[in-house]
C-alpha cells in the first residue's frame, strides 16, 4: 500500500514540474490560419410517386390479380420504374411490392423499423357546400346523407365532414358515427336563388356575390387537400355535395339585354337604363344602342367562364398532388325547369343548368373520379362509389424527370392485359420551391 502511494505522488510531481516548465516557455508564434471556403451543399430529395390505379374488365368487374409486370407507368411520355404496388380488395390490403428503404447514415446501425399496418380502411371527406344547395332541398340532402351513411361508410373508415357556409360544420377525422349523424341535422341549404342573383349587384368581373361564394367554397376544399396530402397508402376521397358553379349566370337578365315586355325576371334598374339609351338614339340609325356601362360591363363579362375554369384546374391540381380523388353528387337530382316562383328565362336557367353540371363533372374527372349528376338513383352512385374506393390498386415510382422547372407532369397507366378498362389521376404538380429561411418576399 506504501509503494503504491510513493508511485502515486512521484507521478504527481513530475506532472506539476512539467506543467510549471511548459508554462516558463514563450509561446510560439503560429502563422494566421486562413479561413475555410465553405463547400456547397446541394439537396436532393427523392419523392415517391402514388397513384390509385382501378382496373375493370368490359363487364365493370373489378382485376384483383394483376402483376407488377402487366403494369406500364409513363410520365411525360418517359416509362417509370415501378417500385411499389398493393392492391386493395373489400378493404383488405396485398402487399406485392413495397419500395426500397433509404440507405441509413455512414456510421449509424440502426435497428429496422417495425412496420405499421395501418391501411385496412379508407378516408372519406364529405364536403357539404351548402353555399351553393338550395335551401327547399335541404331534407333531400339530408336524406342523402343517411343514404352515405349506411351504404358508404364502413368499420375501419375514417371521415370527417366540413361544410362551406352557415351550416357550421366541422367534423375533424373520426371513426365514430355518431358525429355524422349529429352533422347531418345541422345541414341547411344557403344558395342565392336565380331572382337574387338577377337583382344582385355586380363588380368588374361579373355578379361579385356569386365570385364571393365560390372563392370560400374553393379555399375551403384546399385547407382540407392540404391536410390530406399528408396521408399516404390509404385511399382518400372526398365526396363533393354541391349544385355546382357558374361565374356568369342569366347574364342577359342581370343586365337588362331582355326584351322591356318580357314576362321573365330581369333586372329592373339595367333594363330602364337601355330603355333610356334606346330612346336618347332612337333617331339615330341603330335604335337598338344599350346604355355604354351595360356594354362595358357585358365585355368584363366576357372571361368569367375562362377564370372558372382557371380555378377548377388549381383545385384539380391540388387533389392530383394530394392523390385525392373527388366525387361530386348534385342533390338536385333531375332536374327540369326552374321553380314556379322563380320566373326565369327556360334558355337561360338551361345554360345555367349546363355550366353548374359541367364544373362538378370537371372536378370529377380530373381527379379520376365519377361526377353524380342529373339522375335520381343515389343509391345506385354510392353502390359505385363504395365500389371504386374499396379496390384499386396502388403504384409508386420515382420519377426520372430531373427536370424541376417542368412543374406539372402528364401520367399515363397502361395495362398489357387485353379488354380492360383503367382509370387513374392523369397529372400532378410539383410544389413550389418554398423561399430560403429567412428570406423575405415582395407581395404583388
Amino acid at each position: 500500500m506504501g509503494l503504491k502511494m510513493h508511485g502515486f505522488w512521484s507521478t504527481a510531481f513530475l506532472v506539476v514540474l512539467v506543467a510549471g516548465l511548459s508554462a516558463q516557455q514563450p509561446p510560439t508564434s503560429k502563422p494566421p490560419q486562413q479561413p475555410a471556403q465553405e463547400k456547397p451543399t446541394f439537396k436532393v430529395q427523392v419523392d415517391l410517386i402514388t397513384n390509385d390505379v382501378i382496373v375493370r374488365d368490359s363487364r365493370g368487374q373489378f382485376i384483383p390479380d394483376l402483376k407488377k409486370d402487366e403494369f406500364e407507368i409513363y410520365e411525360d411520355g418517359i416509362k417509370q420504374d415501378i417500385v411499389s404496388m398493393m392492391v386493395f380488395t373489400g378493404g383488405r390490403v396485398t402487399n406485392l411490392l413495397t419500395a426500397p428503404p433509404p440507405p441509413p447514415p455512414e456510421g449509424i446501425i440502426l435497428p429496422p423499423t417495425k412496420v405499421v399496418n395501418d391501411t385496412s380502411g379508407r378516408i372519406f371527406l364529405f364536403f357539404v357546400d351548402d353555399l351553393h344547395l338550395q335551401f327547399h332541398n335541404t331534407g333531400r340532402i339530408r336524406d342523402l346523407f343517411k343514404r352515405i351513411g349506411k351504404t358508404l361508410l364502413h368499420d375501419g373508415d375514417m371521415f370527417g365532414i366540413v361544410s362551406s357556409g352557415p351550416s357550421s360544420i366541422a367534423v375533424d377525422m373520426t371513426y365514430d358515427r355518431k358525429r355524422l349523424d349529429e352533422a347531418i341535422n345541422k345541414i341547411a341549404g344557403n344558395e342565392l336563388k336565380p331572382t337574387d342573383i338577377i337583382n344582385g349587384t355586380s363588380g368588374a368581373e361579373g355578379p361579385s356575390e356569386v365570385r364571393y361564394r365560390a372563392h370560400v367554397a374553393f379555399s375551403t376544399v384546399a385547407d382540407i387537400l392540404q391536410e390530406l396530402e399528408k396521408v399516404h397508402n390509404r385511399r382518400k376521397a372526398v365526396v363533393y355535395v354541391s349544385d355546382g358553379y357558374d361565374f356568369n349566370p342569366f347574364q342577359d337578365a342581370r343586365l337588362g339585354l331582355m326584351d322591356p315586355n318580357s314576362p321573365f325576371a330581369q333586372n329592373e334598374m339595367m333594363r330602364s337604363q337601355n330603355q333610356a339609351a334606346r330612346q336618347q338614339n332612337s333617331d339615330a340609325s341603330n335604335s337598338n344602342q344599350t346604355d355604354p356601362l351595360t356594354q362595358q360591363q357585358k365585355q368584363n363579362e366576357t372571361f368569367a367562364d375562362a377564370d372558372l375554369a382557371r380555378e377548377l384546374g388549381d383545385l384539380t391540381r391540388a387533389a392530383n398532388r394530394a392523390n385525392t380523388t373527388f366525387y361530386t353528387i348534385d342533390p338536385r337530382g333531375l332536374v327540369g325547369g326552374s321553380d314556379i316562383d322563380e320566373q326565369v328565362d327556360p334558355t337561360q336557367w338551361s345554360d345555367y343548368l349546363r355550366k353548374s353540371q359541367d364544373s362538378l363533372r370537371v372536378i370529377a374527372e380530373e381527379t379520376g373520379g365519377y361526377a353524380v349528376v342529373n339522375q335520381n338513383d343515389f343509391d345506385k352512385a354510392l353502390k359505385r362509389i363504395d365500389n371504386e374506393t374499396s379496390d384499386y390498386y396502388v403504384l409508386g415510382y420515382v420519377s426520372k424527370n430531373s427536370d424541376l422547372t417542368r412543374r406539372r407532369r402528364q401520367i399515363e397507366v397502361r395495362v398489357t392485359r387485353k379488354d380492360l378498362n383503367v382509370n387513374y389521376r392523369k397529372e400532378y404538380v410539383l410544389k413550389p420551391t418554398p423561399p430560403p429561411v429567412g428570406s423575405t418576399t415582395t407581395k404583388k
